[in-house]
């Protein structure tokens, strides 16, 4: 196969776009290092990223590289999970032209960060974000170019506070940029972590925005970078308050059945992996957002005025927030 011929060269700004995406991955993991040691977690390994770089050459499907950051093991995150990609690739997947047809077959090139962390304590609960830039087109057309992204916050054991504190951080991420965008972003956000087969939200929501070039170009950008510079504002401070719960079994089994859900959300509806395994991306690396450990259990029915029957009846529900 012939080398995919990047079209960064006619976007003026994706390498300021590269930029930030690689600054933004060494603050969260910075931030999450500088967690683990606060707790306490200076064994050898522990509480520390290991940074995997990776490379795809001209022989592959997906031409690119990146750097996936994962810790696992630490004190107060089981797993965490960090990547960095910028790929090229000859054709979109069909997850990426769904909504631009005119797009099919055309070459594209894609850079984003991607993460999610697995606290340790079933009372911290699981965090996602996403923050891309996709550009495409036909040989002899101008490229089109969109941003996405997005963050959301799943618990295991719900708390109104953390809900309200996480939704109003990514509410302040979006106001600078139009006052409509979070509850458009909200809405898409519930609409798209929904688990069909369950009909069951995968958690408490967030913001989620795709295709997104209604702004000009260096105002969307900037609307990515506010989005996610917000993940840290809006989690560590929910991850210092419920760190240090006590805990037992029970909680650890209701969190690793909770996990379950996670997993099957990401196996059967989630778009970002559908696009990196159709379009022949890296398999550890888009796989980094499954927990080290998860649980099915047949029919499970929890007991009324429990904590955990609690969490799908007044949590995983479509509700706002603010």
């Amino acid at each position: 196969m012939q080398p995919v011929e990047s079209i960064s060269a006619t976007l003026a700004s994706v390498d300021n776009v590269r930029a930030y995406l690689t600054g933004l991955q060494d603050a969260i993991c910075s931030a999450l290092e500088a967690v683990e040691s606060g707790a306490g977690g200076e064994g050898a390994g522990a509480g520390h990223f290991l940074a995997d770089a990776w490379a795809k050459g001209p022989e592959e499907r997906l031409q690119g590289e990146g750097i996936t950051r994962i810790m696992e093991g630490g004190l107060v995150f089981e797993r965490a999970g960090c990547g960095f990609s910028h790929v090229r690739g000859a054709q979109l997947p069909p997850s990426a032209t769904q909504h631009r047809p005119e797009l099919a077959g055309a070459p594209f090139e894609a850079m984003g960060v991607s993460l999610v962390f697995h606290p340790r304590n079933p009372y911290v609960p699981t965090v996602h974000m996403n923050v891309r830039m996709i550009s495409a087109g036909h040989p002899g057309q101008a490229p089109t170019r969109w941003f996405g992204g997005g963050l959301d916050l799943t618990p295991v054991y719900g708390f109104e506070q953390d809900a309200v504190d996480f939704h109003r951080g990514c509410r302040d991420a979006l106001a600078p940029f139009g006052a409509d965008l979070y509850p458009r972003f909200k809405t898409w956000c519930d609409e798209y972590f929904y688990l069909k087969h369950r009909d069951e939200q995968r958690g408490v929501g967030g913001i989620f925005f795709d295709d997104f070039c209604e702004l000009p170009p260096e105002q969307s950008f900037a609307m990515l970078r506010s989005v996610g510079d917000s993940l840290l504002k809006a989690y560590l401070p929910i991850v210092a308050r419920r760190q240090d719960t006590p805990y037992g079994e029970r909680e650890v089994a209701f969190q690793r059945y909770r996990r379950g859900r996670y997993v099957e959300f990401n196996l059967v509806w989630d778009r970002g992996t559908h696009f990196g395994l159709q379009s022949g991306g890296r398999t550890e690396s888009i796989l980094l957002s499954m927990p080290p450990h998860a649980c099915w259990s047949y029919q499970r029915e929890d007991a009324q005025g429990s904590p955990e029957a609690a969490l799908t009846r007044e949590f995983l529900v479509r509700r706002d927030w603010l």
